[in-house]
Formats: structure tokens, C-alpha cells, sequence
């Protein structure tokens, strides 16, 4: 670089700069402006489906966790006790296809638990109300529940032990109670709605049938999603291409710029510090010839001025005007006319025009990318429309409208038949939480009676001083006991028939029901042929496939199986082969990938800048010896300083003593100030100009063949490298483009593959609804309703200790007929 002494040098350097801070501005913008594109390996955007077809679903439901779970395992457990046996599959089978041939001892076989609980039933109906009958008539005969005949000691003791067993008695039964009152209100709080879902399930899988076409075609709609994204993203495609291009190559571009640049500055400069050098050195030349005469003539009058004997003490001087001679002598030093005139002429082109024109070429790219890729854009879109038509065909060769008929039909009558005995099931449970109300309302008053009794009797006792007395809370107390004594006896037998009823009921549903259906026995039981009549062939009636049944279809549907998967269709439907990606984008990748276009032909370097360039570099300006410039330029102009010996000559005049002799040392003293002022500083000038034109050349001429020869090859290497690199990243960034917009067909496919899987055509609900079928069944009815006979069962024969306690405490309360001391 030139110092800042030379203004041309410092001119062409700043515009340098200047130009190469516009450059790197404007590949900042628009690498700004391609960074936010897709790159090579980068992650597509992930779509959204909205979900707006109108199927129905069939939510599943759950076993809730419950606090009575322990007594809902414990009745489970007594059940499978009574209830050992498997299911009965040969009873069924004769029940089902011949009702008329079922003998009874079969039935009693199966059920011999339950025949053994009906007996213990009927011995308690009639067993109790004997034992309450005989007990009113023995207290007609004031024979029981009177009074003490005796007073003993252990009396006391007996008492506190009755009241200890009659109160732990009533304790067990309100547990009893209470659960009995919580199971029967689940049961009537879960009953409704069970039994109302079993309608609405079967209209919901109806529902979910009939619209599978209307949802087949929403989800083929949905293709709309990424038509718009791809659409969207060609719009930006060729800007995106250009835009990479551009960013990727401005390095390379703009640092052959930036050289070519500099060189061309050296050009000029060199140009004119050479001119500087050439004609400094003859005017150097010209004014030593000037000087010499008029310094030696200065040099013999000081010489002889100081030698003459008047002059005091100019022996001192003497020696240093003696070395009054020239100095530089700039004649000596090489000549640069050589150089000049293999310069002569350059530039003959114009380096500035010629970079500004490179640049616009290359920062035009994105542009004219633009303009090259419209037709294939055009193209691209037309095969985005075929691919759309192409999507359709999955909504029109879907099979399933023609083959779930026979199934809606089957639901349609399972639904119509199923209204009478829920109808019928609602009303018997109307009457069951009915009389489980009263009967439970019941077994409280008894328990009033009961703590009521003991209360009063306790405190009467207390405030008896003579066992003897007669005690009105005591005998109050006592009449209670009775009283709860005669509704236990009273409504005994209503209890146990209501228990035996409900556990008739529930404990069959949970032991030949929900218990085989837990362990799938009924799927085996009706997958077995022969086992159903005719009319309730579900495979046939469900148009299952002819290699599966109930038990199959089940976990195909539960583990997310279509409909066409499950159902007996004339001819098979492959789904996974109708969504396989290649089949919609072979035109789009076709296209894409032999698609070419010329976007890095750049210019940067004409050939008569090239040769401007070459000239420059074999100039001769490395062969001039800077060296004999160097050492000439150390000698001064004058060997002795003339302002020195001036100064010399004006001390010296103030030391004469004959005016004639200080007046001539005035007067060369001035002489020689004049010679400096007047010819020797200009050399001294011209000498320092001289110097930055040799100090520049000298810099730069060691350099100026491999700075040259390095330009001209980064200039070709880039000119050459940017086609084949543009060409390099077109098909990167289409193949980005591809790889993206693949990423987006792939997506539609795999979620309508799941849509139609999972939801639209899934038979997943057929499974759902017998699940939830067993969850309201067994769940969240069987369950309740058995721990309510359970609960009211434990109430009605802790009855009995109840009676017996609570008749023998009755004559405690009361006063003793002989006080025995």
C-alpha cells in the first residue's frame, strides 16, 4: 500500500475499500435475506390436520378405583366359592338351540351353590317368623323376656357382657346398613345411564358405520393442507436456488474481486510514482548542474575570508568551509524511462466499469434464477393437480359402504330388540331400590330401638338402688329391646327374600357372566360352531371374514385394525399399497431431478484488462535497482550544512574587531542563507518526493510478478468454478426442495393411513363398545348390586345374635322378683 503522502495513492486505495465494503454489504443483505431458506439435509415444516369429518366415536370407559373395592374383591370371592363351576357350554348350546330339552338336573347341577343358598333362605323365611310367633305367645304367657327371679353375684358381669355383645352386634349391623345404602344408591346412580348407553352404543357404532364414506372423502379432502404448503413453497423456489447460489459463491466471487481490485490500484499508482521518480530525477540532475558553479565561487570568497590574517579567530572555521562541495549527484541513479514506456498507454481498459459489471452480473443471479426455473415451476404445479387427482382414487376405490350393511342391519335389530328388557331391567330395579330403601329404613329403626333400648336401660340401673325397685327408664329401656326385637322377627323373612333375590340375580351375572367374560370363555363359547342357532351366527350376521370369528375380530379391532381388515370383502383391499408414497410424486421427482439451468456464468475479468494486467508484470519495474535511489538519496544535496556555516559566520562577525572584515562575513553569512532558501531546499523537497515514489516502487516490485500472476489465477479459477459450483448447489438445493416437499406427501400419507385406521374406518369401536359393554355390566353394576345383597344379607342374620342379646338383656333392665342376699 502507498503512504498517505501520495494523494493518488490514498485516493485509489479508499475507493478500493469503499468498493469492497459495498460488495460485502450486499452479500450480507442477501445472505440475510437466503439463510432463512431450506437447506441441504434441513427438517421440513410439520403439518397440521385439523379434525372435522363427523363420525362418531365411542369413548372408552374405565374401572374407577372405589374405596369398597375390598368388599367388592371380598363378594367376588365368596361367589367364586359358591359358584365352582366352569361354563356350562353344554347347558348353553342346549338352551340356545333347543330350549325345550334342558333338564332341570342340569340346571340344578350348575347351580348347586345357589340351590344350597335358596335352601338356607327358606329355612330362614320360615324359621324366624316361627321363632317370633312362639316368642309372642310365651310372652303372652309371661314365660320370656320377664323379669330376673334371683339376684346373684355374677349378675353384673353377665350384664356388662350382654351389653358388650349386643352392642358390637349393632355396630356390625349399621356397617352393614350403611354399605347397603351406598351400594344400592351406586347401583340406581349407575343403572340409568348403563342402561341408556346400551341404545346409544349401538346407534353410535350405526352412526360410525354409515359414515365412514363422508369421513374417507374429508380425510382425502385434507390433501388440500400440503397442496397448499408445496404450492406455497415453489412460489419461493427459484428465488430460494438463486439466493443459495449467491451466498454460497459471494466469498469466492467478491475476494477475485477484491484482488483484481487492488491490482488495478497498483497499476495506477505504480504509474505515477514511476512519472514522480522519472522527472524528479532530472530536475535533481538539472539543479546540481545550476548549483555547482555558484557553490564552488561561494566556497574560494569564504575560503579566503577566513585565511586573511584580520580575522580573529576564523581558523575554526576554516575546515568546514573548505567542505563546501555538492553532494547527491542524481545523474548516477537508474534510469525509468524503460519502465514508462512499456507503460505507456495503460489502462487501456477501464478496471472500475469492469468490476462494477462483474458484480452486477454475479449479485444478479437470484434473478435471473427466476427467470430460467418458471417453466419447470409452471410444470411442477401441473403435476401437483395430477397428484391430487391421483389422492382421490383412495376416497373411490375405498370398499367398505357395500360390506358394513349387513352389520348396520345387525346393529339396527340388536338395538331394537334390546328396548323391551331394558325397559323391563329399569323397572325391576325401580322396585328393587324401592323395597332395599324401606327394608334398610327398617333395620335402622331396629338399631334405633336397639341403642335406644340399651341407653335408657344402662342409665335406669345406674340410678336403681334396690335391684328389687321398680325403675321407669329402666323398663323403658327393656320395652325398646322388645320393640326392635318384634320388628326383626316381623320383617325378617322380607329381608332374606329380598336378599336371596338380588344375590339369585347378581351373583349369576358375575359368576356365568362377567366372570367368563373377564377370561374371554364366552368369545371361545361363541366362536365354537354349533354352539349358537342359526339365527345368531355373528360372523355371518356381522359379515366377518369367513377365517375369523368373534374371538379374532375382537383382537384385530382392539389392536387397530380396519374395517376392510375385519369384514368379508369379494376382493382384498390393501391399504398400505394405496398409500405408498412413490406412487403420487414419481412426476415430481422426475422433473426435479433433471432439471439444469446456467446461473454462474460470470465475467469478471475481459481479456484487455487481462493483458493490461500481464503487461504490468513484465513492465520491467522489478528490474530497476531502487538501491542506487536509496543510496544516492542518503547523501545531502551540500556536503557541508549551510545554515551551519552560516551560523558560523554570524558568531564570528561578532568577535572582529575590523568592521571591514565582520562586514564581508555578514555579507557571506546572508550569500549562503539565500543558497539554502533558495536552491538548495527545493533539491531537499524534490529529494523527499523522490523518496516516496522509491520507498512505493521498492515495496512493491519484489512482489509484483506473484501478485499479478495470483490474481490473474484467482480471476480465471473463480470465473471457472462458478458454473460448476452454481451447477453443484442447483442440485443440492433441489434436491433440499425434493426431500422436503416428500417429507410433507409422507406426512398426508401416514395420517391418513392412521385416520382411517385409528378413527374414520377403524373397527376399533366394535371393541370399545364391549368393553365398555363388560365395564357397566360388571364394573359398575354387578359389582354394587352384589355388594348390596352382601351387605343387607350381613344385616339380616346379625339379626339373630341381635334378638337373642336383646332379649336377654331386656330382663336386666328390669326389677328382680327375689333379691337373694
Amino acid at each position: 500500500a502507498s503512504r498517505p503522502g501520495s494523494p493518488l495513492a490514498g485516493a485509489m486505495r479508499a475507493a478500493g475499500l469503499l468498493l469492497l465494503l459495498l460488495l460485502l454489504l450486499a452479500g450480507a443483505m442477501l445472505r440475510g435475506a437466503g439463510s432463512q431458506q431450506c437447506h441441504p439435509g434441513g427438517p421440513g415444516a410439520v403439518l397440521r390436520f385439523t379434525d372435522r369429518h363427523a363420525e362418531i366415536r365411542v369413548p372408552a370407559l374405565h374401572r374407577v378405583p372405589s374405596s369398597l373395592d375390598p368388599l367388592y374383591g371380598l363378594v367376588r370371592r365368596c361367589l367364586d366359592l359358591i359358584q365352582q363351576n366352569p361354563l356350562p357350554t353344554e347347558l348353553l348350546r342346549t338352551a340356545l338351540n333347543d330350549p325345550s330339552s334342558v333338564r332341570t338336573s342340569q340346571v340344578v347341577q350348575y347351580e348347586l351353590g345357589y340351590v344350597v343358598c335358596a335352601a338356607v333362605a327358606l329355612l330362614f323365611t320360615v324359621a324366624v317368623p316361627v321363632a317370633g310367633m312362639c316368642f309372642c305367645y310365651c310372652r303372652s304367657r309371661r314365660r320370656c323376656g320377664g323379669r330376673l327371679r334371683a339376684h346373684r353375684r355374677s349378675l353384673g358381669c353377665r350384664r356388662r357382657c350382654l351389653l358388650a355383645c349386643l352392642s358390637f352386634t349393632s355396630l356390625v349391623i349399621l356397617a352393614s346398613v350403611t354399605c347397603a345404602f351406598v351400594t344400592s344408591q351406586r347401583v340406581k346412580g349407575q343403572m340409568e345411564p348403563g342402561l341408556g348407553a346400551v341404545p346409544s352404543t349401538l346407534r353410535t357404532l350405526r352412526q360410525h358405520l354409515a359414515n365412514v364414506p363422508q369421513g374417507v372423502q374429508m380425510v382425502v379432502d385434507k390433501f388440500e393442507v400440503p397442496r397448499k404448503q408445496i404450492s406455497s413453497d415453489l412460489g419461493g423456489l427459484s428465488r430460494s436456488v438463486g439466493l443459495s447460489i449467491h451466498a454460497q459463491l459471494q466469498a469466492m466471487t467478491y475476494a477475485a474481486l477484491a484482488e483484481l481490485q487492488d491490482r488495478a490500484a497498483d497499476l495506477q499508482t505504480s504509474l505515477h510514482h514511476l512519472q514522480i521518480v522519472h522527472r524528479t530525477a532530472r530536475a535533481l540532475a538539472a539543479a546540481r548542474a545550476e548549483l555547482e558553479p555558484a557553490l564552488r565561487e561561494r566556497r574560494r570568497r569564504v575560503v579566503a575570508l577566513l585565511d586573511d590574517p584580520r580575522c580573529t579567530s576564523c581558523a575554526s572555521a576554516l575546515g568546514r568551509a573548505q567542505g563546501l562541495q555538492l553532494g547527491a549527484d542524481y545523474a548516477k541513479v537508474p534510469s525509468v524511462e524503460k519502465v514508462l514506456k512499456a507503460l505507456a498507454g495503460l489502462p487501456r481498459s477501464d478496471f472500475a466499469e469492469m468490476i462494477r459489471q462483474g458484480n452486477g452480473t454475479f449479485n444478479s443471479i437470484p434473478e435471473l434464477a427466476v427467470e430460467r426455473m418458471a417453466q419447470v415451476i409452471q410444470d411442477l404445479r401441473a403435476d401437483l393437480a395430477r397428484t391430487a387427482e391421483k389422492v382421490q382414487s383412495i376416497a373411490d376405490a375405498f370398499p367398505l359402504p357395500d360390506y358394513t350393511r349387513p352389520a348396520s342391519e345387525a346393529l339396527a335389530e340388536a338395538e331394537q330388540r334390546s328396548r323391551p328388557y331394558l325397559r323391563e331391567a329399569e323397572r325391576f330395579e325401580r322396585y328393587r331400590w324401592i323395597a332395599g330403601t324401606v327394608l334398610c329404613s327398617i333395620i335402622l329403626l331396629i338399631l334405633a330401638c336397639n341403642v335406644t333400648g340399651m341407653a335408657l336401660g344402662a342409665y335406669g340401673l345406674s340410678k336403681r338402688e334396690d335391684p328389687s325397685d321398680y325403675e321407669c327408664r329402666g323398663e323403658a329401656g327393656a320395652k325398646f329391646l322388645l320393640v326392635g326385637v318384634g320388628l326383626a322377627f316381623l320383617f325378617s323373612w322380607l329381608l332374606i327374600l329380598l336378599v336371596f333375590a338380588t344375590f339369585l340375580v347378581g351373583g349369576n351375572i358375575q359368576t356365568l357372566v362377567c366372570r367368563n367374560w373377564v377370561n374371554q370363555e364366552i368369545y371361545k363359547f361363541i366362536d365354537t360352531p354349533g354352539n349358537l342357532p342359526p339365527s345368531m351366527n355373528l360372523t355371518r350376521q356381522l359379515n366377518l371374514r369367513r377365517d375369523s370369528n368373534l374371538s379374532s375380530a375382537y383382537r384385530e379391532c382392539k389392536s387397530g385394525a380396519g374395517l376392510w381388515e375385519v369384514l368379508q370383502l369379494d376382493s382384498s383391499y390393501d391399504l398400505d399399497e394405496h398409500l405408498r408414497t412413490p406412487q403420487y410424486t414419481a412426476d415430481f421427482q422426475k422433473r426435479l431431478g433433471g432439471f439444469t439451468a446456467e446461473l454462474g456464468d460470470v465475467r469478471l475479468l475481459r481479456s484487455e484488462g487481462r493483458q493490461d494486467l500481464e503487461t504490468f508484470a513484465r513492465s520491467g519495474l522489478d528490474e530497476v535497482d531502487y538501491g542506487r535511489f536509496q543510496e544516492e538519496m542518503k547523501n545531502p544535496v551540500v556536503q557541508t550544512s549551510l545554515p551551519g556555516l552560516a551560523r558560523n559566520l554570524e558568531g564570528l562577525q561578532k568577535m572582529q574587531r575590523n568592521s571591514t572584515v565582520a562586514g564581508r562575513l555578514a555579507a557571506e553569512a546572508r550569500a549562503l542563507w539565500h543558497m539554502q532558501n533558495s536552491t538548495v531546499q527545493s533539491q531537499e523537497a524534490l529529494v523527499a518526493k523522490l523518496g516516496e515514489s522509491v520507498q512505493f516502487l521498492s515495496r512493491l516490485a519484489p512482489h509484483l510478478k506473484e501478485r499479478v500472476r495470483r490474481t490473474l489465477a484467482t480471476t480465471a479459477s473463480a470465473e471457472a468454478r462458478l458454473p460448476l459450483q452454481a451447477q453443484q448447489i442447483l442440485r443440492q438445493e433441489l434436491g433440499c426442495f425434493t426431500r422436503k416437499e416428500l417429507r410433507y406427501f409422507s406426512q398426508y400419507l401416514n395420517w391418513v393411513g392412521q385416520t382411517l385406521r385409528e378413527d374414520v374406518a377403524s373397527c376399533q369401536p366394535l371393541a370399545t363398545a364391549l368393553d365398555n359393554g363388560r365395564v357397566i355390566l360388571c364394573d359398575r353394576i354387578a359389582e354394587p348390586w352384589n355388594a348390596f345383597w352382601f351387605s343387607l344379607g350381613c344385616c339380616t342374620f346379625f339379626l339373630i345374635p341381635s334378638i337373642i342379646f336383646a332379649v336377654r338383656l331386656a330382663k336386666h333392665f328390669r326389677p328382680i322378683r327375689n333379691r337373694l342376699m
